[in-house]
């Protein structure tokens, strides 16, 4: 039935017209500032303005991070007496976790001092107040939707009773584990991962990197008449120190290289160490980081396959007379942390297994390349006289190392802190190189946005004694390749 022109009106007057007019709007404000006893001329406040947040921490965000603590600001931190139950369990050992376990319990030992924790600690100038709090247990309805007792479940019910007792205040869940966030946001309460050593994703990466840049062939033909390079304003780019990218002319193409001492843009030429010649354009980049004097800290990143390990060992090989010691070192993470168990012999055996990588990229080199049979002898008679050694990262804290060329692989399975460690351990005349590939984690709390590999490259980017290059082309093998691009 066809509505009447006053029915339509009367409708459109009940559910709100798309485009009032001023005056109705200005009308309806009016009635809302009364109804709410606000004052005219002041917008109502929402719920939490201007009211410090509350974080609750999960125990894996302490553990990643000893200093979380002082890293949110002006908000309250909430820590569920579980988390310390949970902490307990970790600070024996000698790996970077149970280092920062035995650290998060100093730390919070200094706090309290001679007090206690039924009230508020402040945690500083302009930051907020810490609490301990023992929680109330699992209600009847958790327990009948999470069904099993667990700390997961103990830190979320904290988190839900803190909830309830400040209905003025923004309660906010921290922690690592997606699957807790997911419970929590089921159950109505915000939750977050810890935020603070994220790294921006890899497109926002890509932008922030020259990539190609469009210039004329008589530009790149320059390069090769002039060996001191060209002035970064000439191609009409600002380029961040030691950072590689192409120039692409109509008829032709050139990997360059901004060198931070010269000031100039030079050409990269391809270069053969230990037997290792590059086979495509990135890996003449990384081999001539890997061979500069003046760059004291390099990055390889790349999917796998893409010769990482294997240029940077080369690389070490051939400049052996300049250091002390070369050491090679991953992390002891096996493939979706299935653990081989319990293994013979002592430290060197029983590390031998997840050493293989290393040891298989070396015999790369000494056997399926050009090397010389003086470089094979020198090789030997390094790994007998002990400088050159693949050992484990368990044993780097404390120690400082100087004129050393030391590589860590799979440095995508290390956090932040971890690097930050490594990278403090260099002495004068010490070389750092971190190869990993951000794609292939097999630490359980860390993504691509966490890891200390990525962390590294985001942070250190633009310093002279730093340069990393992103390794794309897989040169393993053919099906490799394949299985890295479509798997």
């Amino acid at each position: 039935m066809m509505k009447t022109q006053e029915a339509r009106k009367r409708e459109t007057g009940s559910r709100g017209s798309s485009s009032p007019s001023r005056e109705s709007r200005k009308a309806a404000g009016a009635r809302l500032m009364k109804e709410k006893k606000v004052p005219a001329g002041k917008a109502p406040r929402a719920k939490h303005a201007g009211l410090p947040k509350i974080f609750v921490l999960d125990t894996n965000v302490l553990l990643h991070d000893y200093k979380a603590l002082y890293k949110f600001q002006e908000n309250d931190i909430v820590i569920p007496l579980v988390d310390l139950e949970e902490i307990d369990h970790f600070k024996k050992g000698q790996d970077q976790i149970n280092f920062n376990a035995r650290e998060i319990m100093r730390s919070l030992d200094k706090l309290v001092g001679k007090g206690l924790f039924n009230e508020k600690i402040s945690l500083g100038r302009g930051l907020g107040k810490l609490s301990v709090v023992m929680g109330k247990g699992l209600t009847q309805a958790m327990k009948e939707a999470a069904m099993e007792d667990i700390p997961d479940h103990r830190i979320l019910a904290v988190a839900l009773d803190l909830q309830q007792e400040n209905p003025g205040r923004q309660v906010i869940l921290v922690t690592k584990d997606i699957n807790l966030r997911m419970k929590a946001k089921v159950m109505g309460l915000p939750a977050e991962d810890y935020l603070n050593d994220k790294t921006p994703d890899e497109e926002e990466i890509f932008r922030r990197r020259l990539g190609t840049v469009r210039v004329e062939d008589a530009v790149i033909a320059r390069f090769y008449q002039q060996q001191e390079g060209v002035a970064p304003r000439l191609l009409k780019v600002k380029p961040v120190a030691n950072e590689y990218f192409e120039l692409q002319g109509p008829s032709s193409r050139l990997q360059v290289f901004y060198d931070s001492l010269s000031r100039n843009v030079v050409r990269v030429d391809s270069l053969t160490v230990a037997g290792i010649s590059p086979r495509n354009e990135e890996q003449a980049c990384a081999l001539d980081a890997l061979m500069r004097p003046n760059i004291q800290l390099v990055a390889l990143t790349g999917v796998a396959g893409t010769g990482k390990t294997l240029l940077a060992l080369a690389a070490a090989l051939a400049q052996a007379p300049l250091y002390k010691q070369v050491l090679l070192s991953r992390p002891v993470i096996p493939l979706q942390s299935q653990d081989m168990g319990f293994l013979p012999g002592d430290v060197n055996e029983k590390l031998g297994p997840y050493m293989l990588p290393l040891y298989d990229n070396l015999a790369v080199i000494k056997n399926k390349t050009r090397i010389s049979p003086k470089e094979y002898g020198q090789i030997e008679e390094m790994q007998k006289s002990g400088s050159f050694q693949i050992t484990p990262l368990a044993y780097i804290r404390g120690r400082s190392l100087s004129d050393t060329f030391f590589i860590i692989d799979e440095a995508q399975n290390l956090t932040p802190h971890e690097v930050k460690t490594i990278i403090t351990r260099a002495g004068e005349g010490t070389k750092l190189v971190f190869t990993g590939d951000i794609h292939q984690i097999d630490s359980p709390y860390l993504d691509a946005r966490s890891n200390g590999l990525s962390y590294l490259c985001d942070r250190m980017a633009g310093q002279e004694l730093f340069a990393s290059v992103n390794l794309v082309k897989g040169e393993r093998s053919a099906l490799a390749e394949a299985a890295g691009r479509l798997l």
